[in-house]
């Protein structure tokens, strides 16, 4: 499968000239690209929205590239890869140590940007396989994904499935799971939890309808059986 079809890719730069240069690289190279031109419409842009890399300037209005990296690190391991006129080594190293995965200096071929693009997403389908095949968990975004695609699950079922995911093939009783989300619903009830594998069960099986990894345990509980 062509890995481009799929993928989202945030451009944040405050120059529009080349925010539409690497827009339209981005479409070339089957990629979508979303634009945002200062650092607190991009932030609010990957709090609302699912993106699979981000080209970041260094340069922006209201938070500058090393902020907004900082503050997107604070809830998502997405790629970044930034854009950065500086080329002292401490410059390119202070970008590297607050986050980014990779950095290009400026003036930079598009073709350059893009094989480098390509190449985070590489390595990110990588971590994809490596964590849980075909699981990925993102601890900072409180999100699961299974087989390349996103679950819409609440915050609660994010903590029961990330549990489950945790130690295959343990069964967790109703207890444990209630202990393990009482700080987020404190009134919740054993009988909830059934609900809400419920739940999970039907959002799982709209994307893998064989699903049958969440194994009910009469009496005590559930595991999660990897296949």
């Amino acid at each position: 499968m062509n890995i481009n079809a799929s993928h989202t890719i945030l451009v944040v730069e405050d120059d529009q000239k080349i925010s539409d240069l690497l827009i339209n690289y981005l479409k070339a190279n089957q990629y979508r690209g979303i634009a945002a031109y200062d650092g607190r419409t991009a932030l609010q842009f990957a709090k609302d929205e699912t993106f699979d890399a981000i080209i970041l300037d260094w340069m922006l209005p209201e938070l500058n590239g090393i902020q907004l990296c900082q503050e997107i690190r604070t809830f998502s391991d997405v790629p970044i890869l930034m854009l950065t006129a500086k080329v002292e080594e401490v410059d390119r190293l202070l970008g590297l140590d607050t986050g980014a995965d990779d950095y290009v200096c400026k003036p930079f071929a598009p073709r350059e940007v893009i094989a480098r693009i390509r190449a985070l997403l590489r390595r990110s389908e990588g971590k994809l396989i490596a964590n849980a095949n075909p699981w990925f968990v993102d601890e900072n975004a409180f999100r699961i994904r299974l087989k390349g695609e996103w679950l819409p699950l609440t915050r609660v079922e994010f903590l029961i499935l990330r549990l489950l995911l945790s130690r295959s093939g343990r069964v967790f009783s109703r207890d444990h799971l209630l202990n393990t989300i009482h700080a987020t619903q404190k009134d919740i009830s054993d009988r909830a939890i059934d609900t809400h594998v419920k739940n999970l069960r039907k959002k799982i099986q709209k994307i893998d309808p064989n699903f049958d990894g969440i194994v009910s345990v009469y009496g005590v509980g559930y595991r999660f059986d990897l296949p």
